[in-house]
């Protein structure tokens, strides 16, 4: 037998057997250019910036997912022999389920548009090196992928292992970014969860096993703690909007003729994300867009220079919490940060404002997760009063300022505070 091992911090060598059709396939298609760019992209975008080890890719992430599906679909399959022609359209869907996504990860959607799903399927039909090994794999292997992709294949279970409130993708990047941010509280028990994962033949949906419940709610609230704590922390919220407002700045010195951009970036920041030319979206990698900040921090532009700065010298922004604040206290503070920031010497649209972020440990989003019980399947929150609780979102609203005015910022907060 003929190995590929992919050795993983979180699930050790991750072996593909190339005797295995599925597996000599998903060698190659990791072997592909457009899957090999995934080493180029932060699995958390600018989150390295908040927590020095997540320097984790997208292609290690993608690696796991499959790595994890294979172990759910393979002890599923044990006991229902009747899946296994399903086996390939899983393993290829874990594998690239994040194959579309650009620079910066989730924060590139925000920037310019793009939607990674909608790339994930384009990529798979227009790619030619990655059409060719599926078609010649199966002539309607994409058109099943894209079933997956859209949640309409028609064996709920394929697609619910792709994408649901219980998938391998949230469990490897529960793992993961805990492993890289160091995140303690972001432990899950993959092997219980595993372990309880079942199919259900007559809706033939992913279901959990009732003595697998407390593993699920133990995952539900690590998703929630990663949430409120790794992926919304007050720093990458900061650091978002840093990148978000150096884009926009470099777009308008566009306009205005005045940027050095190659055309790659230039398509990015002329056009709409889902539009541009397939070579010019895979272009987009971290770090053709950083080499370009490194260009711009001595740009004529002031404000397009510092932002470029501020980035690369992680010298951010300050963000604070003020959810707790009346509506027509945040109001008012807003406004005085703006006064506060034009006396400082600043934009204030570019160097102060409001940003929101939502937190929300489970929904009902793709069918929920179901529990076998002795009366039949029950959705997990009626069964439980810890997975109720995690059903409420929770908004908090961050003001985003320049250190300078940091005293004066803290003291209005605490007198709006001492009225409320």
């Amino acid at each position: 037998m003929v190995e590929r091992v992919y050795h993983d911090p979180l699930h050790g060598a991750i072996a593909l057997d190339q005797s295995d059709p599925t597996e000599a396939l998903l060698i190659q298609l990791i072997d592909t250019p457009a899957f090999q760019r995934l080493r180029r992209i932060r699995q958390l975008g600018p989150a390295s910036l908040t927590f020095h080890g997540a320097e984790g890719s997208r292609f290690t992430h993608s690696l796991g997912v499959l790595a994890v599906a294979r172990r759910a679909f393979d002890r599923i399959a044990r006991d229902y022999p009747q899946l296994l022609p399903h086996r390939t359209i899983v393993l290829c869907a874990a594998l690239l389920h994040d194959i579309g996504h650009a620079a910066f990860s989730h924060t590139a959607e925000e920037i310019f548009g793009s939607d990674h799903e909608l790339w994930t399927r384009r990529i798979l039909r227009e790619s030619e090196p990655i059409r060719q090994l599926l078609d010649r794999f199966a002539p309607d292997l994409i058109d099943q992928l894209e079933a997956v992709f859209l949640k309409k294949y028609p064996l709920p279970l394929v697609w619910q292992l792709v994408s649901s409130q219980l998938d391998c993708d949230r469990l490897d990047y529960l793992m993961r970014d805990s492993y890289f941010t160091g995140a303690s509280y972001g432990h899950i028990d993959l092997d219980r969860i595993l372990m309880a994962m079942r199919y259900d033949p007559v809706t033939q949906q992913l279901v959990v096993a009732k003595k697998g419940m407390a593993a699920i709610e133990h995952y539900l609230i690590v998703r929630y703690f990663m949430y409120s704590q790794v992926y919304n922390h007050r720093k990458n919220i900061a650091a978002t909007w840093v990148l978000l407002k150096t884009f926009q700045q470099a777009r308008y010195q566009l306009k205005l003729g005045n940027l050095e951009a190659d055309q790659n970036v230039r398509a990015w920041l002329n056009q709409d994300g889902n539009q541009i030319e397939l070579d010019q979206y895979l272009a987009g990698d971290d770090g053709a867009f950083l080499y370009h900040f490194q260009q711009w921090r001595s740009h004529s532009d002031p404000v397009l220079a510092d932002l470029s700065r501020r980035f690369l010298d992680r010298d951010l922004l300050k963000s604070l919490d003020i959810s707790q604040l009346e509506e027509s206290d945040r109001d008012l503070l807003l406004e005085k940060a703006r006064y506060w920031t034009t006396q400082a010497g600043f934009d204030s649209s570019t160097y102060c404002g409001l940003r929101i972020a939502v937190s929300r440990g489970y929904t009902l989003y793709d069918r929920g997760i179901h529990i076998q019980t002795t009366t039949g399947l029950r959705e997990i929150g009626e069964l439980s009063a810890l997975v109720q609780t995690l059903t409420q979102p929770i908004q908090k609203v961050w003001l985003i300022y320049l250190r300078e005015i940091d005293d004066k910022i803290k003291s209005f907060v605490d007198k709006a505070g001492e009225l409320l």
